[in-house]
């Protein structure tokens, strides 16, 4: 008996106590993503949305990319690059379509949709500036998935994406705004800046959001006089804490703003469009009162402008003169330093599509993170965004509805 009751405790023990050696699961893949970059067919576009080192790593996670050849190329990259870093090279835009996720940089055209498969993913700008009814029609057919980068938040509800090339263009428009004041083109013939006893350059920066800080930063290390209008407070008081610098704010008032602009020798429009509409604050009469040969450069003309005056221009013909004011209003001023502007758009898409992977694709991914929600303006054959809505007189639908409905 007692010989009996020892076996079962051993054998109790064996089973439950001992412990027992076995291969530790890991954790399963939520699934490979098929991503597909095409070559941008926009004459003024340079930049590629991503880069071969951010392929590698998206390969060595496991999924797949398709690039278009000759992607890289405005950026100075080669097919042969993407290649080594684990993508494969397709040789036209309709084999890169194929892909369930298309990565762009510019919005695709009517006939770049018309080649997609129908219900993909597309993630590229939207410009409201410069879209039309046509193209959200276009993409609803096809019932795709559309995010406009613009639109994508981050987790403290900051625009990561638009604040990267503000930032590069807010560094990069004092370096346009100088070779216009110059000889060497049609400008006055002046220094961007001062130097020991000749007057400064008078910069008038229009918005107080990042475009404006860094134009600012740039301005103010060659000696300009700078001025900054904005109609929220807590932006130019953030500005100024941020640059360490006394310079001139105000908010928008008329009266002022007329007068500092007669006096300016470049103005940067950085306003952005606010709940889907742009805001124009220098009139056309303002614009006719400044002094011949001053340079206004709309940042924000991808959005409409917030000068009266501007006319959407490309890089090959980048101004124009009105009122005998140099114009300079392309909309993507980031292109012109395609490589710099391709490693930020690039950086940032990266580790998004990685948490898209591990949320188990694009619907669980825009459904379980709010930020990535914001980001979507037409889902499987339905406008989502209220803004467009209203400014193109479509219906939409409410995704947090769907949200509801899937739960």
């Amino acid at each position: 008996m007692v010989e009996k009751i020892k076996s079962e405790v051993e054998s109790l023990a064996k089973g439950a106590l001992f412990p027992q050696e076995a291969l530790v699961k890991l954790k399963e893949s939520k699934g490979e993503l098929f991503i597909g970059v095409p070559k941008e067919t926009s004459h003024q576009e340079n930049r590629v949305s991503l880069k071969p080192e951010s392929v590698s790593v998206l390969v060595n996670n496991g999924h797949k990319i398709w690039v278009e050849t000759g992607a890289g190329e405005s950026s100075n990259y080669s097919d042969q690059e993407y290649s080594d870093a684990g993508a494969k090279i397709v040789y036209s835009n309709k084999e890169v379509f194929q892909a369930n996720i298309i990565l762009k940089v510019e919005p695709p055209t009517l006939k770049e949709i018309e080649v997609m498969k129908e219900g993909i993913t597309l993630i590229s700008a939207f410009q409201s500036g410069s879209q039309t009814t046509d193209f959200i029609i276009a993409l609803n057919k096809k019932k795709i998935t559309a995010l406009a980068y613009e639109f994508i938040e981050d987790k403290v509800g900051g625009l990561p994406l638009v604040r990267a090339m503000s930032e590069i263009a807010g560094s990069t428009v004092m370096l346009i705004a100088a070779e216009y004041l110059s000889n060497s083109k049609i400008g006055q013939g002046i220094i961007l800046g001062g130097i020991t006893g000749v007057p400064p350059t008078q910069v008038v920066i229009l918005g107080a959001g990042t475009v404006a800080e860094y134009a600012a930063r740039a301005a103010l290390g060659l000696g300009a006089d700078i001025s900054v209008y904005d109609n929220h407070v807590y932006k130019l008081r953030r500005l100024k804490h941020a640059l360490g610098h006394q310079v001139h704010t105000s908010t928008i008032d008329n009266a002022a703003l007329s007068k500092s602009l007669m006096n300016a020798d470049v103005v940067i429009g950085a306003i952005r469009a606010e709940k889907g509409k742009n805001l124009c604050v220098v009139t056309e009469e303002m614009v006719a009162q400044m002094k011949p040969g001053a340079v206004i450069i709309d940042v924000s003309i991808d959005q409409g402008g917030c000068i009266e005056t501007s006319e959407i221009t490309t890089h090959k013909k980048p101004v124009f003169t009105s009122y005998d004011v140099i114009h300079y209003c392309v909309p993507n001023i980031a292109s012109r330093v395609s490589r710099t502007a391709t490693n930020a758009l690039s950086n940032i898409f990266t580790p998004i599509l990685l948490q898209i992977a591990d949320s188990g694709g694009v619907e669980d991914m825009i459904f379980s993170h709010k930020w990535f929600m914001k980001g979507v303006y037409c889902h499987r054959g339905s406008l989502t965004n209220v803004h467009l809505a209203r400014k193109y007189n479509l219906r939409y639908k409410d995704l947090n509805l769907l949200i509801a409905a899937r739960f």
